[in-house]
């Protein structure tokens, strides 16, 4: 059944392709397998894993540098088995200093990942909106970028790199565009400033290294970022753009409502839950009956 195991073909290459095509694209973050399905049911040429939901979801605790490599790594394998599409996926800061990431790199290589993000957060790492960032040296930081290209390199195998710093609320916004410089110098694939706090702090970091894609974070429900439509970050600059939290919040909010209902007795209502055959067929049972039938032995009379 294609839906249980799904091996991509250049998932690196197809990701190049769909962002250096025209356009703004969009990323919704999944945070496991069910939500990356529900991204490509829905259209979604690629998709993002949020680091932020995935320590939240997975661990129940916040996006402060508690979740690991291994876990990192392991929900990234599930949820890129789980679709066609390609998939960026949270590196973190590299798991430690140039050599961590190079381990990073291969391991996201031979997991099937097609790019992956990598930031100069000092450990332990947290959300780029929350308070006391703190970065790694220029030096380290372009160090780790190297180390990731090096990396990719020699694995003969292929990923597109998307650099990030956190310079801007650690340090300041001419720290942050001199970081990015030297990272697309580095060989980085695409570059990523988090929480830029204007739309002229936008323009003035999409004018950075042009040429090289720049990615944009929107962080719904109060980031430090202005949220833009896709056709205004097209105008700044921008090539793509991640909503990091939108399915997850969701998600919690409608379980929420849903435990407010069954803790007062009352099942959801009809328009908050899907029938149990839409169910059925977002989580494959009807794909998995019809392999079934291929496979089912013949029985004699």
């Amino acid at each position: 059944m294609a839906t249980i195991v799904k091996v991509k073909d250049s998932s690196a290459k197809a990701l190049r392709s769909i962002i250096n095509s025209p356009g703004v694209h969009l990323l919704p973050a999944a945070f496991d397998a069910l939500s990356a399905k529900l991204i490509e049911r829905a259209g979604f040429t690629c998709a993002f894993t949020s680091g932020f939901s995935i320590a939240a979801a997975r661990l129940g605790m916040p996006d402060t540098g508690l979740i690991s490599y291994g876990e990192m790594i392991d929900q990234a394998r599930t949820i890129n088995e789980a679709i066609s599409i390609p998939v960026i996926a949270d590196g973190d800061n590299g798991y430690g200093n140039a050599l961590n990431v190079k381990r990073t790199i291969r391991g996201f290589i031979q997991a099937g990942i097609a790019g992956i993000l990598l930031e100069d957060q000092m450990s332990p790492k947290a959300c780029g909106h929350t308070k006391g960032r703190k970065v790694v040296s220029r030096e380290e930081a372009v160090m780790r970028v190297k180390a990731a290209c090096d990396a990719r390199d020699e694995s003969g195998g292929d990923l597109f790199i998307v650099a990030r710093t956190d310079s801007r609320q650690a340090i300041s916004l001419e720290e942050a565009l001199w970081r990015v410089n030297a990272f697309a110098e580095a060989g980085a694939d695409a570059l990523f400033i988090d929480a830029l706090a204007s739309v002229e702090e936008m323009k003035a970091f999409c004018a950075v290294a042009p040429g090289v894609p720049k990615l944009a974070n929107m962080l719904e429900g109060g980031g430090k970022t202005p949220i833009l439509s896709p056709s205004e970050l097209g105008e700044v600059g921008y090539k793509f753009v991640v909503y990091p939290l939108s399915l997850m919040a969701v998600s919690m909010k409608a379980m929420q409502d849903a435990l407010v209902s069954l803790k007062d007795g009352k099942l959801p209502g009809p328009e908050a839950i899907p029938s149990f055959e839409e169910i059925k067929e977002v989580v494959g049972f009807n794909d998995y009956y019809k392999e079934e039938e291929l496979y089912a032995a013949k029985g004699t009379n």
